[in-house]
């Protein structure tokens, strides 16, 4: 009883910050922003996250991871709309959602897909909150009692769940984080106090700093590809009004299960680091093939098939937010940006940000109730609106954003440094992307290896230099075996699968 207790008061304190008049303002900033992100076609989370950052510069740290959650959170819903409507994912997870939404679109059925699909994801995204409200205190807690090995360790596991952000090629996942790590010993040696790989330069003194590694990757990167494809979108012509909305009751009750499962599966899949909304919108799609009493439509329009995947995208977009909180381990690309957000302005996610900043943590997780209602809300009334951002030509649109990623690295220290760290990994972006190399891992690296790094040299001077301290400790022991896991199973996976293919 104490417990909830302590969650009932802990919230109350989160809503009297959430609810303030300047809080509200700037979380349905970022869920409509976060909306229009998502509809437009190849942007996605990390990408709207990572440009948009710099707009916070300024503001109360608060009302800042107030708005950029809110476009988080906000792109899972907005990403339908380019999925249903011109066939083409506004969000790598709303994949899904253009195999049967478009073809529910074509039958005429857009407007209560977009319904079903605004419930399903209310129903995820509010789940996933009030687990993270009832999860967060407790991984608190009980993360206080870790010290610096276990941290360390729990860093090596972080790492190592790259290889679950890289699809198909765990090898790629683990060569760019590798990379990350890499860039971030650049600076000054936390140990020795000297300094690493700085060249002479005086702005390679404070490090590279991942926002401009990030805007330059994912924002002038995805610029980049865009401009060279210059595809045209067709907008499929359907007439979405207010009564095309309403979904009929044989609808309501073919989703009903399908949303609570993906709604289960998005919460689990989203707290696992390194899995995020995509791999969990795909698992629920296969859990729904495989139970739907409508299997021959799946491919061909399925409703339940979009629900369940839009619910347990939201869902994992919550649960995401669970162990990048609570011990500063990013669940996806884009909570890796959002912890150098958090870093940025001097907070540290982990154990102590509850203890030591509640009204900003429980603040944000309120904030997530706050901003599931206005997106049904967005989601529902102003989808035809919402719609029209579609008709935007790409050449007006990409060249806008591409300012935007050159005022936003410049306004990080007013120096052209930052400019061109940027322009240098926009140029790899592109061919990253290109070539299929995954570069969230990347931002990963670089967030979480002067973490490792601080750990680390902690952990050798407890020990008096002995590195025997990190597996003397049974929990520091069982993260590194869990690190070992993560990196071999993904290439053990693979090897059976050959196996497998040779001998059939």
């Amino acid at each position: 009883m104490g417990i909830l207790q302590d969650i009932v008061y802990h919230l109350g304190l989160g809503f009297s910050v959430a609810l303030t008049p300047t809080n509200i303002l700037f979380a349905a900033i970022g869920v409509t922003l976060g909306t229009i992100i998502g509809a437009l076609p190849g942007i996605g989370s990390v990408t709207g996250v990572a440009v948009l950052l710099p707009l916070t510069f300024g503001m109360d740290p608060t009302t800042a991871i107030i708005m950029l959650a809110g476009i988080y959170y906000g792109v899972m819903y907005g990403g339908t709309i380019s999925s249903v409507l011109i066939n083409t994912p506004g969000d790598a997870a709303t994949v899904i959602s253009a195999i049967e939404g478009y073809p529910l679109a074509k039958a005429g059925r857009a407007g209560p897909t977009f319904a079903l699909v605004a419930l399903g994801s209310f129903v995820g995204g509010t789940f996933g909150v009030l687990m993270l409200s009832i999860a967060a205190p407790f991984l608190a807690k009980t993360a206080l009692r870790l010290g610096p090995p276990e941290y360390f360790s729990l860093m090596i596991l972080a790492m190592a769940a790259l290889a679950g952000l890289a699809g198909s090629s765990p090898i790629k996942g683990i060569i760019m984080g590798g990379l990350g790590i890499v860039l971030s010993t650049v600076g000054v040696d936390i140990g020795h106090g000297v300094l690493r790989f700085t060249y002479g330069n005086v702005y390679m003194m404070n490090g590279i700093d991942f926002l401009p590694v990030a805007i330059g990757m994912f924002g002038m990167g995805e610029v980049l590809v865009q401009m060279q494809r210059l595809v045209t979108f067709e907008l499929l012509k359907t007439k979405i009004t207010f009564r095309s909305l309403l979904p009929t009751i044989q609808d309501w009750i073919r989703v009903r299960w399908a949303i609570v499962r993906g709604t289960l599966i998005g919460f689990v899949i989203g707290v696992l680091p390194g899995a995020g909304a995509t791999i969990a919108s795909f698992l629920s799609y296969a859990t729904e093939s495989k139970l739907s009493k409508h299997r021959e439509e799946f491919g061909k329009g399925a409703i339940e098939g979009i629900v369940g995947p839009e619910s347990a995208n939201n869902a994992a977009s919550a649960g995401a937010m669970v162990p990048m909180m609570t011990l500063g381990v990013p669940g996806s690309g884009t909570t890796a940006v959002l912890l150098g957000a958090f870093m940025m302005f001097g907070l540290q996610p982990g154990p102590l940000l509850f203890q030591n900043h509640p009204e900003f943590a429980w603040g944000v997780i309120a904030s997530m109730y706050v901003g599931n209602m206005m997106l049904v809300v967005l989601n529902t009334i102003f989808i035809p609106t919402f719609v029209s951002i579609l008709k935007v030509p790409q050449t007006i649109l990409m060249p806008g954003i591409l300012v935007l990623t050159i005022v936003g690295a410049y306004s990080l220290n007013n120096n052209m440094a930052e400019v061109w760290i940027m322009i240098i990994f926009g140029i790899l972006g592109y061919f990253f992307k290109r070539y299929k190399w995954p570069m969230a891992p990347l931002i990963l690296g670089l967030v979480l290896g002067p973490l490792a790094e601080v750990n680390f040299v902690r952990s050798l001077s407890m020990s008096q230099g002995d590195f025997g301290i990190f597996v003397a400790r049974p929990i520091s022991l069982a993260l590194l075996a869990g690190g070992l896991v993560s990196i071999f199973y993904p290439l053990i996976k693979q090897i059976l699968l050959r196996g497998r293919e040779k001998l059939a």
